[in-house]
């Protein structure tokens, strides 16, 4: 039977991470010396909270989808155009398919949509089938308030197509509060078009990159840039570098790894990357007046020529270039020390609302969407590579992966081997404008702190989140 073995499964992940990167590129020495240790480690971990666990998955409520009386339920997401035709015109086959059943559906682009969605959450208002960042489980529902057991609804959605250790990472509260819909790291993108007229390769290593930053100054303009990054990339990025040189994983047992020193490394780093031409400043980026780099113009025309992005954000971001630029799925920069840094996550999920009054019409939605035949053919790799395993088999029967999503996603997964901190995610630290992330990043940039501020609100923000 399915038990809530989180702390568990992530030293065993961590532990399995380890021992792939032996004798593999950068960090092997280091892994070899250490995989012993964390093996053992995470099996008595493992043993320790497997006995301390005694919740069971709630039993299936033998609900019944409704096919004859007239039905409304309503579904929102956010993403990119793509995304919102694949959705709807799977929405349009669900309803085909249920005729009596009306999907309402709300979407938008990502700015402004987490606060948006906290708000409905906390007044009970959400919809009641939401597409929902892992963090949001979390945030908006340690207690199990805000989303339904998943678990209730498995004679409708069937949770036999995906894998253990994924679902184990959606159960908190002892409530399976969101199906996983995909694993997602950060991985690079480069226009190559723009690489190509600079007379340089795309980057393979940050000392590619670096190099670059003087030849596109140089050759193609100052308004030119090899990189560009919002104040929520460029965190991203420090703890990929610091992950990368000290070998530690940002938080671990709610406890933040790094010192004063080695944070204030971090954000030198990212300050160097401005000062070397590598990336735009923040006030430049603000200038360009776009919510988004797929709806930035330096982007669509090739004046940004790379950005850091999840690995299902692929064709979002090529769809947004304009016509004759090249679109090329970068590598993991394995210079940047002696470890693999990075993490991947549950990309997103599919929560249905606590208050919903259509549970089994919700279920029956979610499980067109990412088990059934017709749906996941509409959807593809829309939200990325599929963790349902029938949602998978479908896709590569039918040739519906996009090979740039399967290329990333491939990349990142077989290369990041740190875990991811649900609380990385907080409002508090990355909501757009206002959180921690965006006040240190921002306020480095314009030169309202100096590298001694900067990292005392960072490490006061962080540790006020973790401490909740």
């Amino acid at each position: 039977m399915r038990k809530n073995w989180k702390k568990a499964l992530t030293l065993v992940m961590a532990a399995a991470m380890a021992a792939g990167l032996a004798g593999c590129g950068n960090g092997a020495k280091q892994a070899e010396e250490t995989t012993a240790a964390q093996t053992e480690a995470a099996k008595t971990e493992a043993a320790k909270t497997e006995a301390e666990t005694t919740a069971e998955p709630a039993e299936a409520e033998g609900l019944t989808v409704n096919t004859t009386d007239p039905i409304e339920i309503s579904f929102s997401w956010w993403g990119g155009d793509s995304r919102h035709e694949a959705t709807l015109a799977a929405v349009d086959a669900f309803m085909k398919k249920y005729p009596n059943i009306t999907v309402k559906t709300s979407y938008s682009a990502w700015d402004g949509w987490e606060d948006k969605m906290s708000s409905q959450f906390a007044t009970g208002t959400a919809p009641d089938v939401n597409q929902i960042n892992w963090n949001w489980i979390t945030s908006f529902s340690s207690d199990g308030s805000a989303f339904y057991d998943l678990n209730k609804l498995s004679d409708i959605l069937d949770l036999s197509q995906f894998s253990e250790d994924y679902l184990a990472q959606c159960t908190v509260a002892d409530k399976l509060q969101g199906v996983p819909i995909s694993m997602t790291g950060r991985i690079f993108y480069w226009n190559k078009t723009t690489y190509d007229q600079a007379g340089i390769e795309t980057p393979k290593t940050l000392a590619d990159l670096r190099a670059a930053g003087k030849v596109f100054q140089e050759k193609l303009g100052g308004d030119y840039y090899p990189l560009a990054m919002n104040e929520y990339d460029r965190t991203i990025f420090m703890v990929y570098y610091l992950e990368s040189k000290y070998g530690k994983a940002w938080v671990e047992n709610n406890e933040l790894q790094y010192s004063e020193d080695e944070i204030k490394d971090g954000l030198e780093f990212i300050q160097s990357l401005e000062a070397d031409h590598v990336i735009p400043s923040i006030a430049t980026i603000a200038g360009d007046g776009a919510a988004s780099f797929d709806k930035n113009p330096k982007w669509m025309e090739g004046k940004y020529a790379g950005i850091f992005e999840w690995d299902s954000a692929a064709t979002k971001q090529q769809g947004a270039l304009n016509e004759g630029q090249e679109f090329v799925v970068g590598e993991e920069f394995a210079d940047m020390g002696d470890y693999k840094g990075g993490f991947a996550k549950v990309s997103m999920c599919f929560g249905i609302s606590e208050n919903t009054k259509h549970p089994a019409e919700c279920a029956a939605l979610v499980n067109f969407l990412l088990n059934e035949e017709e749906g996941v053919k509409i959807l593809g790799s829309e939200r990325g590579i599929p963790c349902s395993a029938e949602g998978l088999k479908i896709c590569e029967d039918n040739g519906l992966l996009n090979e740039l999503v399967a290329e990333a996603n491939s990349k990142v997964l077989s290369y990041v081997s740190f875990p991811l901190d649900p609380k990385f995610e907080a409002s508090a630290l990355k909501a757009t404008n206002e959180g921690v992330y965006w006040d240190v990043m921002a306020g480095l940039s314009y030169g309202d702190y100096d590298l001694d501020e900067a990292t005392e609100v960072l490490i006061d923000g962080v540790n006020k989140v973790l401490s909740k």
